[in-house]
């Protein structure tokens, strides 16, 4: 897992990179938490998105926002920041240009800065996102959802409320072409202190699932029955 130096819009970003077994192995860029309240690439929800990914076969890159560790810059309130992940995608794509797929993953601002690249990028397959902060940042850009992907909530998250995440998984749930699977964490709080083994599986268990081509994922446009949908930090928010 070499730490590598690549070039940013406001000079250069810090990260750690794993390489996949396979030459058209598919890729991950995974997003930390708020630079404001302590996250980074090394938060532990971010640490074993990373190593899920990997474990799967996956060229996965997560990395420093500007101004954070050794990354340059200063905090732009999320416009520089999609544009250091664009960045970053673009790193990882030119590293590995035979890739089979590309998936984003993202937690708490970072989940928000990865949706955004989504929508902006129309080569990306797939996305996990945990405890995405709605009703604390818009997500009306999405529409429609370009891909389907994992919302992952903790029900005694005392940040992001879970309702609204809920909310937010129904709604991208009734587009069409996509599959939106909804997954909460009974009893974990915003950094799944606890949790993070269930966290973890979950995840995996998507990853894993999503790469095989199966009929049980062919439902479009549903919120996969597991979730029942109606049942604002540590470091980084």
């Amino acid at each position: 897992m070499p730490d590598i130096i690549f070039p940013g819009p406001d000079g250069r970003l810090e990260g750690r990179y794993t390489h996949g077994p396979e030459a058209n192995a598919p890729i991950a860029l995974i997003l930390h938490p708020h630079p404001l309240y302590g996250g980074t690439m090394n938060n532990k929800v971010v640490y074993n998105l990373f190593h899920v990914f990997a474990k799967r076969g996956f060229s996965v890159l997560r990395f420093n926002f500007r101004g954070v560790g050794r990354s340059q810059g200063v905090f732009d309130h999320g416009t520089g920041e999609l544009s250091d992940a664009a960045s970053a995608l673009d790193w990882l794509q030119a590293y590995n240009p035979n890739a089979s797929a590309v998936w984003i993953a993202g937690f708490s601002f970072g989940a928000w800065i990865s949706m955004q690249l989504l929508m902006r990028r129309p080569e990306i397959d797939g996305f996990i996102s945990v405890a995405p902060p709605a009703g604390m940042y818009d997500f009306g850009f999405l529409a429609p959802c370009p891909s389907s992907g994992l919302i992952i909530q903790g029900t005694d998250d005392k940040i992001v409320a879970e309702p609204e995440v809920a909310k937010l998984a129904q709604r991208l749930a009734l587009q069409k072409g996509i599959k939106i699977d909804y997954k909460k964490v009974q009893g974990a709080d915003h950094f799944f202190e606890g949790k993070l083994d269930e966290l973890t599986a979950a995840c995996d268990k998507y990853v894993k699932t999503s790469l095989v081509p199966t009929s049980a994922r062919a439902g479009k446009g549903a919120v996969a029955a597991n979730s029942n949908p109606q049942s604002g930090p540590q470091s980084g928010s």
